[in-house]
């Protein structure tokens, strides 16, 4: 029961050290359209990262990349359908913009929870391993956060989420990752996990969000706006992709 309290309050700090590191966009009061310039192809960059470097490289350690990257485009179509549903029931094009962006930030809020879920089960298994494997593999998660989350805080608000809303949504998406670990290190003995699927459902899910609603947007503004948006992307993604495969996660 000891390890419980102690993986339980290791996730708190590592959530809360990813959380203060997403959070730190909410210090640029007066340059707050820039900032969130900045981190929307930041975000796009770690998305894409996550999903090629770390979620679609694990969950082949499940099955065969060829089934895995079914379970992927099926992440992929579900996350389209979902958001053409959102708009089916809403035809006057006044409220088009306003539907679409909320379909967008519920989508990346939705990701976001399933790839704490999958980090809260990584994490509970570690414990089960060995307590100070736990501790090593909740650290490592917690850093290559704060990119995703930097990134995650930057999209809600160009959508127009106010900042007390997009701190909720990450809270409670970080309660995810608690309540995964606790059940898997609980019920770890009676527990057959497949993980493969879910890690590359989440992965395609990442993909969509970013390859067909900010890179869009991208395209959208003006040239020097959109010339070094796409530095930011791609830069991000090449940095987050490297920490990923620095940090082994």
């Amino acid at each position: 029961m000891e390890t419980v309290y102690l993986m339980i309050l290791v996730i708190l700090a590592g959530s809360m050290i990813s959380l203060v590191g997403g959070a730190t966009i909410f210090l640029a009061k007066k340059r707050r359209n820039r900032a969130i310039q900045i981190a929307l192809p930041l975000g796009a960059g770690a998305l894409l990262a996550a999903a090629f470097f770390d979620l679609l490289p694990e969950s082949f350690e499940y099955g065969t990349p060829r089934g895995l990257l079914v379970w992927a485009l099926a992440g992929f179509t579900i996350f389209f359908l979902f958001e053409r549903l959102a708009t089916w029931f809403h035809h006057h094009h006044e409220h088009q913009l306003g539907v679409r962006n909320e379909s967008q930030s519920r989508m990346i809020v939705i990701g976001d929870l399933l790839h704490n879920i999958i980090d809260g089960v990584a994490i509970g298994a570690a414990f089960v391993a060995n307590p100070l494997t736990g501790i090593v593999t909740t650290l490592a998660v917690s850093a290559h956060e704060i990119p995703k989350e930097l990134g995650t805080f930057g999209i809600l608000l160009s959508r127009g989420w106010r900042d007390q809303k997009v701190l909720l949504a990450n809270i409670m998406t970080a309660v995810g990752t608690v309540i995964a670990a606790v059940l898997t290190y609980s019920f770890s003995s009676y527990l057959s996990l497949s993980l493969g699927p879910l890690l590359a459902m989440t992965a395609g899910m990442f993909i969509y969000v970013a390859a067909s609603d900010i890179i869009p947007d991208i395209h959208e503004q003006s040239r020097r706006v959109g010339t070094w948006q796409a530095a930011i992307l791609v830069g991000s993604m090449c940095v987050m992709g490297l920490i990923i495969t620095l940090l082994g996660v």
